[in-house]
């Protein structure tokens, strides 16, 4: 059958080229003819062939017609020639040592083969783009590649995938987010502000929680300044671009995608049960009350713990015809973490149709995506009211419960409260609505040149529901306390621009992009009831009409805050004889969020690049299948997590109240916030020098990029005089920050047989992060204390320090010196002038006594990933690492406490052999509890079967399962290593740590 099919397609090709030679003949006698086709013997259209002369250097281009045919007839006689085919999505190919001779045609045949996803499209801002022809730094991760697991944000899916890329999360909690930061922080505000930009099917701003993990196609991660600059003031952070699966012609299916994932607790810490308990408060004379041990012996961990079970279920349908597409899907997800009373059920269902009319010149879309989330979390509070704490600290010899059936609790005890109660007696319960809205129509005034508008809306409405029962420890003694709140966001875009595409001479490839923006935020549209003293609990927060008391305090921070955001933007592409690249791009944002003298500023990009891969003396090597040298520079902005009062004077009411002169009680008002006309935005530049490689016909590829990234007018608020300010502190441009790095993304193919392959790769980054100034002639600070993490006898003992010339997370802390004679923990002694050590130790160390002990900062990221096929099987693995950072590990401190916890709480089993019944100062937070962060974890191991060509209605099965997190290689002595690195105070393990899980995946997918 295969013999045949290939004769059959010798014989069409002979046919054609002879139809070709025979048309030709009477006009002009054709010197080369030929035809070009796809891998499957498919003729293809539009292919560039390129005739290169060797001798003279002179080429002559033509392109191949709509049946797949190429001829040149005006070329000079003599050579040798080389004969170039490229093509999008293909890689290009090279006939050569050919002759022109008068009388003799040459018939020349090609096969091009399809380009890896290495070098395939890729989406840019307002576009897509021909790797090949790509002069910035953009990272493309295929669904395919994508990570695997019970994933509560696609961010997540990119763990390990991109360089520079850090996605860090301290824990397994399902209503979690991770942190997401893109080549170091560039801020000092938390929250978006430190976040990527995240743009879904070409709308910007999009919510994540309105797209599920399988209807997602591609995304692509826009890392420099000169790939970001068009999306403009908010880009300083990358920009994240997410596109979903779409409807093409001729297909029509119906996908199914289900899982069911089993959570196990991967480590815990190890306490003292109860007979070691009892044993080392006798054995080291420490007392403990009688009515605490009560012959028991609770696991307290276990107690909290269950079995996480999770289900995800997907459902799409996809399809269209050479006029219109459709798609739509249906989600249903639901994780239950690990500790009893936390979990994230959601629904997503999506909807999208295109269509074209007029002869394909006007293409118009819709589509709408709604979700609603519903989860339920439990109090983790200070002072003791947290779950993740108490289920270390509450002692071991206590029950749960009494015989009464009451829980067991000491009321008179400071910060201990019985972790079950926490969960059972609290409610804390949250359902997210949101839905959106976006249609998109396209007219092509002329082949070259389109005209696009973009309309959409997104609202989201959140309910938070609080309720403390009457026998509640965070809310003692107030029969029964509910907290209501219900909010509404609202955003509103409109964007249009022209667009145009054209070739000129087959060498000159242009393409222009000039188009306008209206952006509407209105955000907080809320209020909050705080009501207690019920009659019973029967009623939870459903009824706070039958309260008795209505907490005229508690009604919420929530204002009203509209803004509003307009901006004119560009972009020039350029392209000579697919050698040299160019783009320029640049926006102009005005935005209502800063002061009334800097709400307009224009953030410009340039950036080229030189194919040498194209270059005669690189083809001649014949060693090179891809080269190019990237080089660009930008400007960004960052206005994520403002609002429109952050530049504004705001006056509002006080806990104060005052009596009038009727004996009415009148709220107090007063300024909450100082004006600032001349705040503006924090701009961020970035150099960016790149090259991109592949040889070993593509089995080798790869990238290696440095850049250089600064931000400067970075915004904080400093504290101001009240003598010439109606507040205590004002929101300035003073800071500047500076990013410095080195990417390597490397993929390769060691092995690929008929049946066999073997795919791997590996993405890693350095980064500096450094702040470079943190005060002006206005706004002076030596430094900002960060990270009080508390515990007793450390009030205000700040564990991290912001200052010019170090990096955000630099640990700045007490410096253990071992014991002196009575077995207390003693701490080096600094001058307060000179800041050196003095050679004294203390065991009352101050604030003078601190200094520079570490960094959060790692230097090197890693991931490296693996794809193993024979036949029909996959085995895939992630690798993901970080290295030369530390983390402080107050959880240890905190339960290390000997003298102040033993006989109150309990204590890590390891304080037996590594600390001294004697020391007073255990648990104080110093180097000794700063440790190196340095891991390499297993995060994936997934195999799969995938059943092909089952014939009938089922087009294709396949059957995977994975465990995620397997192992962690590491010397961290807490739970796990990984932990926040976001933030101003990255790399702080503070005892509101939810365990680690080890998950076990089974799936099921196929299509119809």
């Amino acid at each position: 059958m295969f013999n045949k099919q290939n004769q059959f397609r010798k014989s069409v090709l002979f046919f054609a080229l002879f139809a070709t030679g025979l048309s030709y003949a009477q006009a002009q006698q054709d010197q080369v003819k030929g035809a070009t086709q796809d891998e499957n013997g498919k003729f293809l259209s539009g292919v560039s062939v390129k005739a290169l002369n060797r001798e003279s250097g002179k080429t002559f281009t033509t392109s191949s017609s709509e049946k797949g045919l190429f001829s040149f007839h005006n070329l000079p006689e003599g050579g040798p020639y080389q004969f170039i085919f490229s093509s999008v999505g293909y890689q290009p190919d090279t006939l050569s040592g050919y002759s022109v001779q008068p009388g003799r045609p040459l018939a020349l045949s090609v096969k091009l083969i399809p380009m890896s996803t290495t070098l395939d499209e890729v989406v840019i801002g307002y576009g897509r783009i021909a790797r090949k022809d790509l002069t910035s730094s953009i990272t493309t991760v295929k669904a395919e590649d994508m990570n695997v697991g019970v994933m509560t944000s696609p961010a997540q899916m990119l763990q390990g995938k991109v360089p520079g890329l850090t996605i860090s999360t301290n824990n397994s909690n399902p209503n979690a987010t991770p942190s997401v930061s893109l080549r170091g922080a560039s801020t000092l505000r938390s929250g978006d502000a430190m976040e990527p930009y995240y743009v879904i099917d070409g709308v910007p701003g999009a919510s994540l929680a309105l797209v599920a993990p399988d209807d997602i196609q591609s995304i692509d991660v826009l890392r420099d300044a000169s790939a970001t600059a068009i999306y403009g003031s908010k880009a300083a952070n990358g920009v994240i671009i997410v596109t979903t699966k779409r409807g093409k012609a001729g297909q029509a299916s119906i996908s199914y995608n289900g899982y069911l994932a089993i959570d196990k607790i991967a480590k815990r810490y190890e306490m003292m049960n109860g007979e070691q308990y009892r044993n080392y408060i006798a054995a080291n004379k420490f007392a403990m009350e009688p009515t605490d041990d009560l012959g028991a012996d609770t696991d307290w961990q276990r107690e909290v713990e269950r079995t996480g079970i999770s289900n995800n279920h997907n459902v799409s349908l996809i399809g269209g015809t050479e006029t219109t597409q459709y798609s739509a899907s249906l989600n249903t997800f639901k994780n239950n973490g690990i500790i009893k009373g936390t979990d994230l059920g959601r629904q997503i269902a999506r909807g999208f149709v295109q269509t074209s009319a007029l002869d394909k010149r006007l293409t118009a879309s819709f589509n709408i995506n709604t979700s609603i989330t519903k989860q339920n979390d439990v109090l983790a509070l200070g002072d003791g009211l947290s779950v993740y704490d108490a289920m270390y600290y509450y002692l071991p010899v206590s029950p749960v419960r009494t015989e009464s059936g009451a829980w067991f609790e000491k009321t008179d005890r400071s910060q201990y409260v019985n972790p079950l109660s926490l969960i059972e007696e609290n409610t804390n319960y949250t359902k997210t609505k949101m839905i959106q809205g976006h249609a998109k129509l396209g007219y092509k005034i002329l082949p070259s040149l389109t005209y696009n508008i973009d309309l959409s809306l997104q609202n989201r409405q959140y309910n938070n529901a609080q309720y403390y029962s009457s026998l509640s420890m965070a809310a003692r003694n107030q029969n029964g306390k509910s907290i209501r709140a219900a909010v509404e966001d609202e955003r509103k875009i409109m964007e249009m621009n022209l667009s145009f595409d054209r070739t000129f001479g087959n060498v000159h490839k242009f393409s222009a992009l000039a188009g306008y923006s209206w952006e509407e935020n209105n955000n907080d549209d809320g209020f909050q009831l705080t009501t207690s003293d019920y009659y019973d609990d029967g009623l939870s927060y459903y009824n706070p009409g039958m309260a008795n008391v209505v907490d005229i305090l508690g009604f919420g921070n929530y204002y009203l805050s509209t803004l509003r955001m307009i901006s004119v933007y560009g972009r020039v592409n350029y392209a000579y004889n697919n050698k040299y690249l160019f783009q320029a791009t640049v926006r102009r944002d005005g935005s209502s969020a800063f002061g009334a003298n800097n709400r307009w500023a224009t953030f410009p990009s340039i950036s080229g690049a030189w194919r040498l891969s194209e270059e005669p003396f690189i083809r001649d090597m014949n060693f090179f299948d891809d080269l190019k040298l990237r080089a660009g520079y930008g400007v960004s902005g960052n206005s994520l997590g403002f609002d429109v009062f952050t530049a504004r004077q705001v006056y509002g009411a006080t806990s104060s109240f005052y009596t009038d002169t009727f004996g009415n009680d009148l709220r107090t008002l007063a300024a909450l916030r100082n004006s600032n006309p001349n705040l503006r935005w924090e701009r961020t530049g970035m150099l960016n020098l790149g090259i991109d490689f592949a040889f070993l016909k593509n089995r080798l590829s790869g990238t290696l990029e440095y850049y250089d990234k600064n931000t400067t007018d970075l915004i904080y608020d400093y504290a101001v005089s009240t003598t010439k300010y109606l507040y205590r502190s004002l929101t300035a441009n003073v800071g500047e920050i500076n990013n410095k790095g080195i990417e390597l993304t490397l993929n390769a193919v060691p092995v690929k047989t008929t049946h066999f392959s073997w795919n791997t790769g590996i993405v890693a980054s350095h980064n500096k992060n450094v702040v470079t100034r943190i005060t002006n002639q206005e706004f002076s600070t030596d430094y900002v204390d960060l990270a009080d993490l508390g515990g007793a006898g450390q009030s205000n003992a700040f564990q991290q320090r912001l200052q010019e010339g170090a990096p955000i997370g630099q640990f700045y802390t007490w410096e253990w010196a071992g014991y002196n004679d009575a077995g207390i923990s003693t701490f080096y002694v600094r001058d307060a002038q000179t800041k050196e050590r003095t050679g004294e130790t203390t065991i009352t160390p101050t604030n003078k006594d601190r200094a520079v002990t570490g960094s959060a900062q790692p230097k090197l990221t890693l991931g490296w990933n693996n794809t193993v096929t024979y036949k029909n099987f996959a085995l895939t693995s992630m690798f993901q690492g970080v290295f030369g950072h530390k983390v402080m590990n107050a959880t240890r401190a905190r339960h290390s406490n000997v003298v102040g916890n033993a006989g109150q709480k309990n204590l890590l089993a390891s304080v037996i052999d590594t600390e001294k019944a004697t020391d007073i100062n255990a648990h104080y937070l110093s180097d000794r509890y700063l440790e190196s962060g340095n891991y390499l974890r297993l995060a994936n191991l997934g195999l799969s079967y995938n059943i092909r060509n089952i014939g009938g209605q089922l087009k294709n099965v396949k059957l995977y399962a994975s465990m995620n997190n397997v192992f962690v290689l590491t010397n961290y002595k807490g739970v796990d290593p990984e932990v926040d690195l976001g933030g101003l105070t990255p790399g702080v393990d503070n005892r509101q740590t939810y365990p680690r899980t080890r998950t076990i995946l089974f799936g099921l997918n196929f299509n119809l």
